[in-house]
């Protein structure tokens, strides 16, 4: 079985939240790492964490998640993506799939920034883009809610991450690595 890294950061802990939903949707299709970015991870700016980036190394697949802060991907999150530009000059992650999760304070919250973002980080790595395949809006069980094509794009509703949008995060989760595992 294939290995999938969920790389995630997560302040409030429904970033978390959506980090567990993906496992889910991976579960008997591959192995799953959660890899949470703390804040020990980061010392004077940096991200320093060789245990979780040497994981990366390992993974046929990464999901990336933050929460979009201020149009972006977190502070802590881009700390991480700086530190792996050592594997970038090697190529290291090149080949591995991968898809990005976010969640904003709003609808319209530039979610779609931060999984710009992520897709950008992962092009540069030379890894190759696994984004949602269900139509926003047409989806019977509310999955894609928001309709973003090129990952999970979530906020809270009354407080309440969506069970719709939690089920998108399973299905990511499941279909990334079964497209990993087709193709590794």
């Amino acid at each position: 079985m294939p290995l999938l890294a969920i790389v995630y950061f997560s302040i409030s802990g429904t970033t978390e939240s959506l980090a567990h939903a993906v496992a889910r949707g991976a579960d008997g299709i591959a192995h799953v790492a959660l890899c949470r970015i703390t804040g020990d991870d980061i010392v004077s700016g940096r991200f320093q964490n060789e245990s979780l980036l040497e994981t990366i190394d390992r993974a046929s697949a990464v999901a990336f998640g933050s929460p979009t802060y201020m149009g972006g991907a977190a502070a802590q999150f881009k700390a991480f993506a700086d530190a792996s530009s050592d594997r970038w000059t090697q190529q290291r992650w090149a080949n591995k799939f991968a898809a990005g999760f976010t969640a904003g304070a709003l609808a319209g919250g530039d979610q779609l920034h931060t999984l710009t973002y992520f897709s950008i980080l992962a092009a540069q790595h030379g890894m190759l883009w696994c984004g949602l395949d269900i139509p926003g809006g047409e989806d019977p069980s509310g999955r894609n809610r928001l309709g973003s094509q090129l990952g999970l794009a979530t906020h809270l509703v009354g407080g309440l991450l969506p069970q719709s949008d939690v089920s998108t995060a399973e299905y990511l989760g499941q279909r990334l690595t079964a497209t990993a595992s087709r193709n590794g």
